[in-house]
């Protein structure tokens, strides 16, 4: 059964894109005409240009010259672009997810007992918003979950929302989460019966700019998402100058979104840093406060190693961020053996996150013309991040009201002990524990 699902992924995909730790991100380039100021768009003067009013969180996103900040006094920061790592490339619903025909490959989902975690909720009543590259709506896998009215472009770039204008990142992503696991093709997800809202942040270029992820995080809890998976961050910040400026706008917005019940749930970088002990820098959005902070596991020889899994799916990965204090609970993101993967040895890719993509396809002239559905295998913390945030979905559709601080302390609290904090945290997420806690 699991070679037949090979063979049919293969057919599928049209070759693998066997991404390795991708969804990390790094500072580029500052703005010199983009700022984030401390002021509500109101009492602004008329040479700045609003392009995010953050009123909530009492910051605004504007363009003009700095002259007139530097004149009227406001504290702000220049807005900094962030680049996107990519590779080269209640029934028996336990049995019904089985069914799906890639779910032998989902060793993530089996990892984290979510068939089961399936007998007492699938998400329903609850919204994900995915802050990512953008989530195609297309995508027979997501048709289902994708809300498109809801659903943001947040570039400014003229593609819109609801589809992987940005790449096939922000698909994989929300497909980690909301895979439709009741149509007997491709793969599940953790919570197939929640809402995702798209909040496209990642133009064609693989830039992003910090002020659209942040304004993009005030519009989720605004919209009173439960859950908001950022597979995005920038790092390393120095906590000096800009980084102490960033950390402030971060914090309030991150804030906001824990008084309206939203929960962020943030991927911790594929540097394999010491977030504890790296010195004068931080990592953010994912070392803020009021968030969750994942770090990525996954076996080795899943289904390619001479005795299965050589390593078990709990394993920390070789990209992860780790650090004691840094990291929440660890989730399957992928793992890989350096020396497989560079020989290409067959098989060596099973050890990755296979879920839903979209590529993006463009004319001549830059027009969208459309997307290529598949489904591919992926890794890195961005991949972990979406197990959680699903997990997150399925505890918050058992509560009465939205509570940002009760799902996470659930989460962590029903997290499998396996040792390890720095790389582990509470924990690694047992997605049954936390529904049935």
């Amino acid at each position: 059964m699991v070679d037949h699902t090979r063979r049919d992924v293969l057919k599928l995909s049209g070759g693998l894109l066997g991404g390795i730790a991708v969804g990390s991100t790094v500072t580029a380039a500052e703005s010199t005409d983009r700022f984030i100021v401390k002021a509500n768009a109101e009492d602004l003067g008329s040479d700045l240009s609003v392009v995010h009013a953050m009123d909530p969180v009492d910051f605004t996103v504007v363009e003009g010259p700095e002259s007139a900040l530097e004149s009227a006094g406001f504290d702000y920061a220049p807005d900094v672009e962030i680049q996107l790592d990519r590779p080269t490339m209640k029934q028996d619903v336990g049995a019904e997810l089985e069914d799906e025909p890639l779910y032998g490959l989902q060793w993530g989902k089996e990892a984290q007992n979510v068939p089961e975690a399936h007998e007492v909720s699938r998400g329903e009543g609850t919204r994900v918003a995915v802050i990512d590259t953008g989530v195609a709506a297309g995508h027979p896998d997501l048709a289902h979950a994708v809300n498109t009215d809801l659903s943001q472009d947040f570039t400014g770039d003229g593609y819109g929302a609801a589809k992987p204008a940005g790449g096939y990142h922000g698909t994989h992503v929300a497909g980690i989460i909301a895979s439709n696991d009741q149509n007997e093709a491709g793969v599940a997800g953790t919570a197939p019966a929640t809402e995702i809202v798209d909040c496209r942040v990642f133009s064609p270029s693989a830039l992003a700019s910090f002020a659209d992820i942040l304004a993009a995080a005030v519009y989720s809890a605004a919209i009173g998402c439960d859950v908001a998976n950022m597979s995005i961050g920038a790092y390393p910040i120095s906590r000096k100058e800009l980084g102490s400026f960033y950390g402030k706008v971060v914090n309030s917005v991150m804030a906001y979104g824990r008084r309206q019940g939203t929960l962020y749930v943030i991927s911790a970088g594929n540097d394999a840093a010491d977030l504890q002990h790296d010195g004068g820098v931080i990592s953010l959005p994912n070392e803020a406060s009021n968030v969750m902070s994942i770090s990525a596991t996954g076996p080795v020889g899943f289904g390619w190693g001479d005795d299965g899994f050589e390593q078990p799916p709990e394993t920390p990965a070789v990209y992860t961020n780790y650090g004691t204090n840094a990291i929440d609970v660890s989730a399957p993101g992928g793992n890989y053996d350096p020396e497989a993967a560079a020989n290409d040895v067959p098989g060596w890719y099973y050890d990755l996150v296979l879920n839903a993509i979209s590529l993006p396809v463009f004319g001549d002239d830059g027009s969208y013309l459309g997307a290529q559905h598949t489904y591919s295998w992926v890794a890195g913390t961005s991949m972990a991040a979406p197990n959680v945030a699903g997990a997150a979905a399925l505890v918050a559709s058992q509560m009465s009201s939205s509570n940002a601080n009760k799902v996470r302390n659930v989460l962590r609290r029903t997290a499998r002990d396996v040792g390890d904090k720095p790389y582990h945290g509470a924990g690694f997420v047992d997605v049954e524990a936390a529904v049935k806690d």
